[in-house]
């Protein structure tokens, strides 16, 4: 209803005549203190009346929008002098009403498509009713704030997305759940969008994150896409704290890892790595070891990276199959490192979480 009184407001601007509305307790208009109270007894005496009255110099109508507060407008002047003008007003505010609802039904309908409160059976007769494109392709990105969600972060994801956008609403305080339409935007189109939306609110101070499911060929699949993509911000946050875009088909081992049972985990470790081997494993050797792996095993590129001499790299990559017997030159000793680092990542997310222990540091 507040957006209702701006759009009066905003006439009011460009009008000649003092124009306002009046809704409650709520006053907007561009009068005086002295004369609210005449505004207000208007107001009221307009709502016993079934058409506009006039008092002490304005003109009220009552606008009744079906089951909300009925709102006041308000003309400065006589009947005779602007009726028309308070009829217009009339009907363009109950035109906005009425359209306003049909959009917040619309949205409320595909945002109980995504949170599945939909039957399956019901979606493409209701998607009829409210003339959404059944067979569209759309994807669900979904945006996590570090801080809480305002108007003015919905808005930046509007303008950024504004042209793909088929609805956007907050599941809690710090998620944005974005549906867009699929057709004719590839994935390199979509990580552009999704790249500007990182700098823009980085540009305003705030760290968001965002998830990116797969394509949904129908509007029923959309409840899918949106459970990859808060699956691909739960698995990004783990294994790939540093990035910021997550996509659900770009995980890799991680969500593979992820799926697998903590028992399972814990047994292959320990199988993996001795007593405290990893943990021998000093942050400098461990910054080889990630760069190495960043570069496909290139010794030469890694010593480059690392500003130090190749020997100095061939002396760490020993030091490491020492400790950990793996050498991680040969394929297979790396995959093999890799993928237990990676569990280990997982099995320590799970235990600030409480859903995991260890004993005596070897993940049994």
């Amino acid at each position: 209803m507040e957006k209702i009184l701006d759009l009066i407001n905003d006439l009011a601007a460009n009008l000649s005549v003092e124009v306002g509305a009046l809704l409650a307790d709520n006053i907007s208009s561009l009068v005086s203190e002295a004369e609210i109270s005449d505004l207000r007894q208007g107001a009221a005496l307009s709502l016993e009346a079934k058409g506009p009255i006039e008092y002490q110099g304005y003109t009220f109508l009552k606008v009744d929008l079906e089951d909300r507060i009925p709102l006041v407008i308000y003309v400065k002047g006589k009947l005779k002098e602007h009726q028309d003008l308070l009829f217009l007003l009339e009907r363009y505010v109950a035109d906005h009403y009425e359209s306003a609802a049909e959009f917040s039904e619309r949205n409320a309908f595909l945002k109980n498509v995504l949170l599945e409160n939909e039957l399956p059976g019901d979606i493409p007769l209701k998607a009829q009713e409210y003339d959404i494109q059944y067979s569209l392709p759309r994807k669900v990105m979904l945006l996590r704030l570090t801080e809480k969600i305002d108007d003015s972060g919905c808005e930046l994801a509007e303008q950024v997305l504004s042209d793909k956008l088929d609805t956007m609403f907050a599941v809690d305080e710090h998620n944005l759940v974005i549906l867009l339409t699929h057709e004719g935007v590839d994935d390199e189109e979509m990580d552009a969008a999704a790249r500007e939306l990182v700098d823009r609110f980085a540009e305003s101070g705030r760290q968001i994150y965002i998830g990116i499911g797969l394509e949904a060929p129908e509007l029923k699949d959309c409840a899918a896409s949106y459970r990859q993509a808060d699956l691909a911000l739960t698995v990004g946050s783990i294994f790939y704290e540093n990035d910021r875009i997550m996509w659900y088909n770009r995980l890799g081992l991680g969500r593979l890892i992820y799926q697998l049972p903590p028992t399972l985990c814990r047994m292959f470790l320990s199988e993996v790595f001795e007593p405290d081997a990893y943990e021998s494993l000093d942050p400098e050797t461990l910054l080889t070891i990630e760069k190495f792996f960043e570069n496909n095993l290139n010794g030469s590129e890694t010593a480059r990276q690392l500003f130090v001499h190749r020997n100095t790299l061939v002396y760490r990559l020993d030091k490491v199959e020492k400790i950990t017997g793996l050498d991680l030159r040969t394929f297979d000793d790396a995959v093999l490192f890799k993928l237990a680092s990676m569990v280990r990542k997982y099995l320590e997310h799970l235990q600030r979480k409480g859903e995991a222990y260890a004993v005596n540091r070897r993940w049994q």
